[in-house]
């Protein structure tokens, strides 16, 4: 009888267990009540979102300055690699490097000896000829001699006279000398070396005035012309330097789709040299945009937007772009004159959110 008691008690027990621990399952209508319970615990009620507070600017037309910033280099006004026109050996050479010299300047000197014998050689002729042609004209006024024997001591006058002349033309070139005024480079030949014209005996680099090159886009060619004014910086310098547009390169650079532009710069002092990176700030001309604070312009994968205040609650809104300065960049289309900027808080409003004015 005793293991029947514990069998029969084990069942008891577990139909007990059943009816008290499973028998408390959901009710539809508990779970349904509890779902209707709001956030903050009231009843039935989800509960309208707080309004955000934030800054707001009211769009409108200002005075803009619409300037191109590019980047360009200095180029010498004049440059130049002195070379000899003929070979020959340097018997004097004078190049002071670094230093100006003025146009004009001996450079250098090539050995001339064969060409001075040369010269004495015709100059003995030359006197000879005319000692013959003189004594011809008289035989000729005389009806001694033909005139085409009188013709022949005469061309022989005329054909010295002109191989003198070449040899003037090639002593000259034994002198070499500086084509314009200008600093003088590095010396890259020493006395007594045999030169031809394809040694590079210096240079000479004229940066007194200076020019600039630089590029802008292709939409802007309408808007440079000749004469025009332009500022620029050199790098690593918060100096303001002035140029003077002087040529605009007939073509456009069909890969970069830009416009190269020189323009030429006064450097009394030396400041500024070939080869040097500059910033240049074109000034187009004055207008007047809307012109809102880069800050408030969010970039996004098909262009930028803005978020702008409507009726309380938050708009984005597509803008395009055009100009920028330091710190605000120009809107072309899609903000209107008395929209409500938002200014504030841009990375946490969502669209369709409320939002009111903080004083």
């Amino acid at each position: 009888m005793r293991p029947l008691l514990i069998a029969a008690g084990i069942i008891l027990a577990l139909i007990l267990g059943k009816i008290f621990l499973f028998n408390g399952s959901s009710d539809p209508k508990n779970d349904s009540s509890n779902s209707k319970k709001s956030v903050g615990g009231a009843p039935g009620k989800s509960g309208p979102s707080k309004p955000l507070a934030v800054s707001t600017l009211v769009v409108g037309l200002s005075n803009s300055e619409r300037v191109v910033f590019s980047s360009g280099t200095t180029v010498a006004n004049e440059e130049v690699e002195v070379k000899s026109e003929i070979s020959g050996k340097i018997v004097k050479l004078n190049i002071p490097e670094g230093s100006v010299v003025s146009k004009g300047y001996l450079i250098a000197k090539i050995k001339d000896d064969d060409i001075l014998a040369q010269l004495k050689k015709i100059d003995l002729e030359e006197k000879l000829a005319l000692q013959i042609e003189a004594r011809q004209k008289k035989l000729l006024d005389i009806n001694a001699i033909s005139r085409e024997e009188f013709e022949i001591s005469q061309n022989k006058v005329l054909t010295l006279n002109a191989d003198k002349e070449l040899l003037k033309v090639q002593l000259a070139k034994t002198e070499i000398r500086a084509p314009f005024s200008g600093k003088v480079g590095l010396k890259n030949i020493s006395l007594g070396a045999y030169v031809t014209p394809s040694n590079v005996i210096t240079t000479i680099v004229q940066f007194n005035p200076i020019k600039l090159d630089f590029t802008i886009p292709e939409k802007y060619i309408n808007e440079v012309k000749l004469g025009k004014n332009i500022k620029f910086q050199t790098d690593g310098s918060n100096s303001d330097y002035f140029a003077k547009v002087i040529a605009i390169d007939p073509k456009v650079d069909e890969t970069l789709r830009t416009l190269k532009v020189r323009a030429i710069s006064q450097n009394p002092g030396s400041q500024l040299i070939p080869g040097m990176f500059i910033k240049v700030y074109l000034n187009l001309s004055n207008s007047q945009s809307i012109m809102i604070p880069t800050e408030t312009v969010i970039p996004v994968t098909d262009g930028k937007v803005v978020y702008i205040k409507r009726n309380g609650i938050v708009e984005q809104v597509k803008i395009e772009t055009g100009l920028r300065d330091a710190s605000k960049l120009q809107v072309l289309s899609g903000l209107n004159i008395g929209d409500s900027l938002i200014t504030s808080g841009l990375m946490t409003l969502k669209v369709g959110s409320p939002v009111f004015t903080k004083k």
